[in-house]
This record gives structure tokens, C-alpha cells and sequence, in this order.
């Protein structure tokens, strides 16, 4: 992948990057050649990013040939307004507070330079402003008023208007930025791609283990795919990438949404997709889908604070209540009896206006059928916890889990591996780990899940290194239909 310059005057640009190509705004915008660069990193450093000026123009066609603009006319229209999510505006403003309060004036510029900044005490405000609004350059402007720092203004500047005595940090920081070398030096091929994996390895309940995390890099790279991880403070880096892995638990109210819709906007391949986290992260819209499909779970009562009877009713005690947004068997409770039932469902209705009753279903473990584009890949049994009636058992600060045994696909039943592919394709076609109950000869849904478990020594004890190709093959193969236009 090529990575470019563009500036109004090559002549003026001093900067001497290694591999990075630097070249005019005319130039780019009418030579066939730059057309032809599909998925080149374009750093737009033009003058100016007005409507219809020449650098509006280099990322307006720079987006228009399935390139990389930095930054892109999302970031030029977004700047004009500082327009940012209410949940970025509020961490924007509490970051803000605590880097300036030991100011004593009351007016202060931050100098944003490919997202640091020369004070070492403005790094996380400067990566949070370059997160919220990836260009190359910015300059923002802060006033307090009754003892309140607030954002004034932010806005791009051109590198005629760095102070002399910033070009030196400018010069390393744009070398460090443009220059990074993602894996180490190697005789094999350049990669053809480059894919992000946001993962946090220091996570309470992470998805994948470390050596997973490695093991699938590693079949990336023999596929000419080059994987760095990422961490949430690197979201306006996903202009640098073709593809975006997320590795951490997923939420509607978190990041890790955020960096979907950021990646899935910028015409990144990505795993797992908003829409994919919006369906399976929250329970009582996967039991009307399930439902509404004709798909086998256990009996369900959605419950609101007008209808706590219904679930006694209809469901019988004992009953599992779980939280819509629950995840790693957390949010979930067995109600033994009416004052636990009443107990519970008020205390889960305080943070959600429903909660979902369902039929206790009591077995030695559960299913999970991993499901990729489709088509089932690997088949686990997950154990209830000593002493407990779920996978996981938390209290105390601590976890413990249940063992796990992993099959071959066709080891598994065929009802359990046809629910669980019927259940995904309400979803889409991503990766999903689907959790099923066996009982009475018939397979029930629990949950399909769009972060699912791939732990290294556990869903790929079968498939061995087989199970990371295949997950790297379908980024592979999905990037190639977004390049050709095919998908």
C-alpha cells in the first residue's frame, strides 16, 4: 500500500520521510497514475480545507477512489462544527479539565501534530482531540470561564503556520507517524494489507488470550496481511487500515461501537460490524428475532415494572432473569423464588426500562458453535462452573469457568450445528459464537453472540492454526471484493 503527501507546493514542503511519496494537489487531482492507487494513505496537507478549495477536492477524490484521506470530509465537515458523539464530548471535556486546570490564564492554544503535542502533560488532550478529528494538523483554542475550560475552536492549520520552534517535533512526529513499521524486518513479501485488532490485554473478560491474539497475526502475515493491535486510543488511526478485527467485548454505549461505525464509514472490512453488535448485544431484541422466526429457545417473557406476575405464570419458578446488555455471564440471575424474583427484576429495572425473563433449562454444559460467513467452523462444550449453574461463576473480585472441550464440527449434532448457522443468518454474515441447550433431543438458543471466545488452547484445540486462516482468509477475501467493487 502507497502512502502520500499532498500539498499545494512539493517546493515548500521540507520534510523528508523514507517511503512516502510527496506530491502536488494538482498533480494528484488530474494524473491518471493517482486514480489507479487503490487503498493508498493520502495525508491531505493542503492549505486550506474549505468547500471547493483544492483540499476539500484531494479527500473528496481520494474517498472516491477507495483511498485513505486524511483527513477525510467526514473530519472537514465535523470541524466546522465540532460536531463529536455526546459520550466523546463529555471524556473530551473531563480530559480537558484535568490538563488545564493548573493553568493560571484563563485563554490557551494546543498545537496538535499528527496527534501529539510537545508537552508531554497535553499527550492524552492531544490524542483525544486527533481521535475525535484524525488530521494532521490542528491548533485549538481553550478559554475558562467560571473556572470551566471549554473548546472555542479547532481547526487544521498548514505547516507555514507551525512556529519554528515546533517544526523539529513536527519533523519527528510526522517521521514516527508515517514511518511505522508494524512488524519486524523480513526477506517475505511487503503485505499487500494492512488490519487492525483493537485489543485490550489488560481486560477483565477478554475475548482472546494473548497467544490468540499472535497466532492470528501470524496467519494474517502468510496471507499478506500485516496485523497491528490497536488500543481505544488509537481511533483516529483507522484511515491507516483495510480492516478492522475488534478483540475486546463489545457494547452499544462503548468504544468499541464507535470504532465499528468509524471503520465501517471509512470503508474498512470489519469484524464485528455495527449492525451485527447492535442485534446480538442486547437480549430482548435477539429473543423477538428468535422468536418471530420460528427459531427454537427457551419460553420468554420480556418484563417491564407493569407485568412482574406474567413471569410466574407463564415461566414458573425457578427462572433465569438476565440484563439486556449483559455479557460473560454477567447481568444474569436464577430466581429461586417470588422474593428473589421481585428483588432482582427491580434492581435490573433501575437500569433498563425491560429485562428478560427465561425458562430455567438446566444441563451439564452448553453448546457453542463458532459461525463464520455462514458456515460453521468450530463446535465446543462449555461446562458449568464447579458448584454453579452457569459457564462462569464471578464474586469476590474473582472468576472461575467451567472446562471446555472442543470437537470437530461433525462430531457435533447436526440440530445443534443447523440452529445455531439458522440463528446467525438473522444476524449477517460475520463471526459469531452461538449458545445452545440440548435437551429433550432438541437444540434451543440461548444467545448468538458477535465477540465471540477464541482463546488459543481452547477453540482452536481441533483446528490448530486452520481455525486463524480461516478467519484471516475471510478478511482477505472481503477486502478484495470491497477493492474490486464487488461487494
Amino acid at each position: 500500500m502507497s502512502t502520500l503527501i499532498v500539498v499545494n507546493n512539493p517546493a515548500k514542503w521540507p520534510l523528508h520521510i523514507p517511503d512516502v511519496e510527496v506530491v502536488a494537489a494538482k498533480t494528484y487531482l488530474t494524473d491518471p497514475r493517482y486514480s489507479e492507487r487503490k487503498g493508498a494513505k493520502v495525508f491531505n496537507l493542503c492549505r486550506y480545507y474549505t468547500y471547493q478549495s483544492m483540499g476539500y477536492y484531494v479527500s473528496l477524490l481520494a474517498e472516491a477512489r477507495r483511498q485513505r484521506p486524511m483527513p477525510d470530509i467526514n473530519t472537514i465537515t465535523n470541524l466546522r462544527n465540532l460536531s463529536m458523539p455526546r459520550a466523546d464530548e463529555q471524556d473530551l471535556g473531563e480530559e480537558t479539565q484535568r490538563a488545564l486546570k493548573p493553568l493560571k490564564g484563563d485563554k490557551f492554544a494546543l498545537s496538535v501534530y499528527f496527534g501529539s503535542n510537545m508537552a508531554e502533560r497535553y499527550t492524552r488532550l492531544a490524542r483525544m482531540l486527533f481521535n475525535l478529528f484524525p488530521a494532521p494538523f490542528l491548533r485549538a483554542q481553550f478559554e475558562r470561564e467560571d473556572g470551566y475550560w471549554e473548546l472555542k475552536s479547532l481547526g487544521t492549520i498548514p505547516y507555514s503556520e507551525v512556529p519554528e520552534t515546533h517544526k523539529p517535533f513536527v519533523q519527528s512526529s510526522a517521521t514516527e507517524y508515517l514511518s511505522r513499521n508494524r512488524r519486524g524486518p523480513s526477506k517475505r513479501q511487503r503485505p499487500k494489507y494492512d488490519m487492525a485488532v483493537l485489543y485490550d490485554p489488560d481486560a477483565e473478560h477478554s475475548p482472546s488470550n494473548e497467544r490468540a491474539i499472535k497466532r492470528f497475526a501470524d496467519a494474517a502475515w502468510d496471507l499478506g496481511m500485516n496485523s497491528e493491535v490497536i488500543s481505544k486510543n488509537d481511533y483516529g488511526r483507522l484511515a491507516e487500515f483495510d480492516a478492522l478485527f475488534i478483540r475486546e467485548t463489545t457494547a452499544v454505549n462503548h468504544h468499541t461501537y464507535r470504532f465499528a461505525r468509524r471503520a465501517q464509514n471509512l470503508g474498512l472490512v470489519v469484524m464485528d460490524d455495527p449492525l451485527s453488535i447492535l442485534r446480538c448485544t442486547n437480549k430482548v431484541y435477539l429473543a423477538e428475532l428468535l422468536d418471530h422466526a420460528g427459531i427454537s429457545a427457551p419460553r420468554t417473557v420480556i418484563v417491564h415494572e407493569d407485568n412482574l406476575d406474567d413471569v410466574i405464570v407463564q415461566l414458573g419458578l425457578p427462572c433465569v432473569l438476565k440484563r439486556p446488555d449483559g455479557a460473560f455471564s454477567q447481568g444474569v440471575m436464577k430466581a429461586k423464588d417470588v422474593g428473589e424474583l421481585r428483588d432482582a427484576i427491580e434492581d435490573m429495572l433501575e437500569e433498563s426500562d425491560l429485562v428478560l425473563a427465561q425458562e430455567w433449562m438446566p444441563t451439564e454444559y452448553d453448546w457453542r458453535v463458532g459461525v463464520l460467513d455462514g458456515k460453521p467452523l468450530y463446535a465446543c462444550r462449555y461446562h458449568m462452573a464447579a458448584k454453579h449453574w452457569q459457564i462462569a461463576k464471578h464474586g469476590d473480585g474473582e472468576s472461575s469457568f467451567g472446562k471446555v472441550d472442543t470437537l470437530l464440527v461433525e462430531d457435533a449434532p447436526p440440530k445443534v450445528i443447523d440452529t445455531a448457522v439458522k440463528a446467525t443468518k438473522l444476524i449477517g454474515t460475520g463471526l459469531y459464537g452461538v449458545d445452545l441447550k440440548e435437551v429433550d433431543g432438541k437444540a434451543h438458543i440461548i444467545e448468538v453472540n458477535d465477540n465471540p471466545n477464541l482463546d488459543a488452547g481452547y477453540e482452536d484445540a481441533i483446528l490448530k492454526d486452520e481455525l486463524w486462516r480461516t478467519i484471516a482468509n475471510s478478511f482477505l477475501q472481503r477486502i478484495e471484493k470491497l477493492r474490486n467493487g464487488t461487494s
